[in-house]
């Protein structure tokens, strides 16, 4: 008797603690997977995830049992229509996150973005045309500071108006991209 009681508790923690929010993690992130380098930090933001997630999942629909029904649902962890409902949303999760292949042994490929041409996106062309500035003035401070020395300001000059006109064309292509 004990122990039946202690598998009802168990599973009744993992239900409310634990399994909706892991299936709806997996059916969001299907390409998430526990091997590899990041193995230990995936582990790590899988379970905060569904811990998290599990916890606002019960309260909502707890809330929303007793706005439904006030004199008919009594708010325990342990109720069955409370079970019932985290089951099914736990149920749906799963079958969308089979169906995306987040329990299949390779990840599925990942969703291409719309208007992906292939180029720089905008986090890459912020981080070289930040490169770009930090060369420029670099360049023209070594410019300032050079004194009398004639072939030495000439490379300079030289590794600065490629480094502007780089700069100037990084900037006029995105704008044409955004531009339309």
């Amino acid at each position: 008797m004990v122990g039946a009681n202690l598998a009802e508790e168990a599973a009744g923690l993992l239900l409310v603690f634990f399994v909706p929010g892991y299936t709806l993690t997996k059916a969001t992130f299907p390409e998430w997977r526990l091997r590899g380098s990041d193995a230990l930090l995936r582990l790590l933001e899988t379970v905060t995830l569904a811990l998290v997630l599990s916890v606002v999942l019960t309260l909502l629909v707890g809330y929303a049992l007793l706005a439904a029904a006030p004199g008919g649902f009594q708010a325990y962890w342990s109720d069955p229509l409370l079970e019932a409902c985290l089951a099914g949303i736990a149920a749906v999760g799963f079958v969308f996150g089979w169906v995306r292949g987040a329990y299949r042994k390779q990840p599925p490929p990942p969703a291409a973005s719309e208007g992906e041409s292939g180029e720089d996106g905008a986090w890459e062309l912020t981080r070289e045309l930040e490169r770009l500035g930090r060369e420029e003035r670099r360049l023209s401070h070594l410019l300032r500071t050079l004194g009398n020395d004639p072939a030495a300001t000439g490379q300079f000059r030289e590794e600065l108006d490629h480094v502007r006109s780089m700069r100037a064309e990084l900037q006029e292509r995105r704008e044409a991209e955004y531009g339309t």
